[in-house]
């Protein structure tokens, strides 16, 4: 969706409103920016197939 289309959506105000409280938000600690990178790289908490454990034989 281009910047034109989301204004045509939205609206001028509604935009506003959404600048504002983005700029209201507090920046985030060092340990939710970690939180946040283990998920983005891991998500559902996979671990690439590399780092997984070889599988024990029965």
């Amino acid at each position: 969706m281009s910047p034109a289309e989301r204004r045509a959506l939205l609206g001028d105000a509604v935009i506003a409103q959404i600048r504002e409280r983005v700029e209201a938000t507090p920046v985030p600690s060092p340990e939710v920016l970690d939180g946040l990178r283990r998920i983005f790289a891991r998500p559902a908490g996979r671990v690439p197939e590399k780092q997984r454990p070889a599988a024990k034989a029965a």
